[in-house]
């Protein structure tokens, strides 16, 4: 196991790192001595609080913990009803005559030809939709503002009926909040959780920036709860600071988490992504697709000049078509995430025939409990797991040796669909075809060659993968990092510290800037460095591009806006632009742990063989341990 520099701080030393994956649980972190240690263990679906603490408690050699890094699925979870809990009552509080925009929604059909297709079914029954008359312009001016004794009218009806937390959005209060801020000031009489739209989605588009505001309100008690539960249990562990990822790939502490909570759908793959990111500065290489599969997903994200691309919309709960969420499926929400496309293509995918005899791999998954017929806890569904064994690609053992397969048991149920190694073989073709898929849609579908990118493939099952994926895109080169099956969780040992504000429509871009900065270093203290970017547009036009700020002159933006356009769609028009949005990130610089140097230390004898197939027949393959290859392996912290 590589050591760490012995001049590392104490920051590093006693900080673990906690990354929930939809099968196993992964910790890892630093000893006393230096060494990098790591704990796997199966994930508890239906309470995840569990399998986090579980992981800690098990990571020998931890004598004391002062901070805890985090990376959870309990946002997402808890929309798609996967964990062990019922989702509190929400009530919505919006301007007169809009109530119903939750349900009309967009125009947007994902499957046009579906006559019997239903939208996604409102979060907020209709008669927990309040309406009262309050009117702001889109300039911002307020025509009429609230009525005190109709809100507490409405706040003392929705005390009787048990409504837990409130989403408040006023038709173009991200011009002008100051009814919402009223409304809420009121409402803090009588509740705990309260989301106004113009605080986690202060932009124009009314359907998505309620949407988001209710999904918001939804998971604030959730993760207030599951965030004051784990502390409690970590108290006993001297403590310690806590910080979540964030969708957007940098850390965020606990408050901001409850706060704003829509930030941690995509919390897990972004530690990924961040991970891969750290490493390919490190290796110097500009252009990576990240690659990562697990026991349920495989997901792949790009990262361009050493800069990871990021999206400003995500729909949670939407169905996915071969890693493309169909719009209009799920739950749009407006705020910043890590571009990536994920399948439902994992180690514990299960194979299966179709009426007409067809061979299957997903979208479903058998999960940590029973999971892959070959880990002998009562599972009998085949799975891509069981495949790789029964071809020899896989060895025996899973998670350092935790988990033991049993290749008799995966044989017997791949029989079910037919002769094992067939099956197996099929099942493999067909399921590396879904991942290209969605390395095609961060690569090919953004107008990028993905012959010019080098994979880094991590992951459980990503690096036993990613040289059949090489060869169906066209990629020449592949990177597996080190401790690739907790890649995610060393990801937060790697990230920083990251959060976002942003203005609509503003008319002084300095202003807008320094104000945003000013909001940033009131709520956080001291800043490292702000990101500053614009989301810009022609006018007229529905949707915009996104630019780095590095000069605030007019026709350097112009001219920056137009090459990306070009770029993006082809063309350019003869029209004004203008900027919809300032948006600045602010980073907060972390001591990370750095990956120090490997060196190929001569040719060293295959520890074993072992017999399986690579091409279309059985070979007699030798069998290399990776750190017998390393030499000087050390990591490093790197100081700020």
């Amino acid at each position: 196991m590589p050591k760490v520099d012995p001049m590392m701080g104490d920051a590093i030393m006693s900080t673990i790192a906690v990354d929930v994956g939809g099968t196993f649980t992964d910790a890892i972190y630093i000893d006393d001595e230096g060494k990098l240690r790591v704990t796997k263990v199966p994930t508890t679906t239906l309470n995840p609080a569990l399998g986090v603490i579980d992981s800690i408690k098990k990571s020998k050699g931890l004598n004391e913990v002062e901070e805890v890094l985090h990376a959870t699925t309990i946002a997402t979870n808890s929309i798609l009803g996967q964990i062990n809990l019922e989702l509190p009552r929400v009530a919505l509080i919006t301007t007169k005559g809009f109530r119903d925009i939750i349900e009309i929604g967009r125009q947007n059909r994902p499957k046009l030809y579906d006559a019997f297709f239903t939208k996604p079914r409102p979060f907020v029954p209709r008669e927990l939709r309040y309406e009262v008359n309050e009117r702001t312009t889109y300039e911002g001016k307020v025509l009429k503002g609230i009525d005190e004794d109709e809100i507490n009218d409405i706040a003392n009806d929705m005390v009787e009926k048990g409504i837990v937390s409130i989403a408040v959005s006023f038709l173009n209060s991200y011009a002008n909040n100051e009814n919402e801020r009223r409304t809420k000031e009121l409402l803090q009489d009588h509740f705990s959780f309260i989301t106004i739209s113009s605080d986690v989605s202060p932009e124009p588009r009314e359907y998505e920036r309620t949407s988001t505001a209710i999904i918001n309100a939804l998971l604030q008690p959730i993760v207030s709860s599951y965030i004051s539960s784990l502390t409690s249990s970590l108290s006993g562990l001297r403590s310690p600071r806590f910080s979540i990822m964030s969708s957007a790939g940098g850390l965020i502490n606990p408050e901001e988490a409850i706060e704003r909570p829509v930030q941690l759908i995509e919390s897990g793959p972004a530690a990924g992504a961040i991970a891969a990111l750290e490493l390919s500065k490190l290796l110097g290489i500009k252009n990576v697709i990240g690659f990562d599969m697990g026991g349920t997903t495989a997901k792949a994200s790009s990262i361009i000049n050493n800069e990871i691309e990021i999206v400003d919309e995500y729909e949670v709960g939407g169905e996915s078509h071969h890693g493309r969420i169909a719009k209009g499926s799920g739950y749009p929400i407006r705020f910043p995430f890590i571009d990536l496309a994920e399948v439902s293509a994992g180690g514990g995918t299960i194979i299966w025939r179709d009426k007409a005899g067809g061979l299957n791999v997903g979208p479903i998954s058998v999960g940590a409990e029973p999971g892959p017929a070959s880990y002998g806890r009562g599972g009998d569904k085949p799975t891509i797991t069981d495949a790789n064994l029964a071809i020899g690609r896989l060895g025996g053992n899973l998670a350092g040796g935790q988990i033991k397969l049993r290749k008799g048991l995966a044989i017997s149920a791949l029989k079910v669909l037919g002769e094992p190694t067939e099956v197996s073989l099929q099942a493999l073709e067909l399921i590396n075809l879904e991942m290209a898929r969605a390395v095609r849609l961060v690569t090919v579908e953004r107008g990028l060659d993905p012959s010019l990118f080098t994979i880094m493939a991590f992951g459980g099952a990503g690096p036993m993968h990613a040289t059949y994926l090489a060869e169906e895109i066209g990629v020449k080169s592949i990177v597996i990092p080190p401790e690739p099956g907790l890649f995610s969780a060393l990801g937060l040992l790697l990230a920083d510290s990251k959060f976002e504000a942003r203005k609509a429509f503003p008319r002084d871009l300095e202003q807008a800037f320094s104000e945003l900065e000013a909001k940033l270093r009131e709520k956080l203290g001291d800043i490292d460095e702000f990101l500053r970017y614009v989301d810009v547009r022609y006018e007229g036009q529905g949707y915009e591009l996104r630019l780095q700020v590095t000069s605030l002159d007019r026709h350097e933006i112009e001219k920056e806006f137009e090459e990306l356009h070009k770029r993006t769609y082809g063309f350019t028009l003869s029209i004004p632009i203008e900027v919809v949005s300032a948006r600045v990130f602010a980073i907060k610089k972390r001591k990370k742990v750095g990956l120090g140097e490997a060196r190929e230390d001569g040719v060293k004898s295959p520890s074993g063989y072992r017999e399986a197939i690579i091409r279309d027949h059985w070979e007699e393959v030798p069998i290399y341990r990776r750190e017998g290859y390393l030499k000087d392996s050390q990591l490093k912290v790197q100081r700020l």
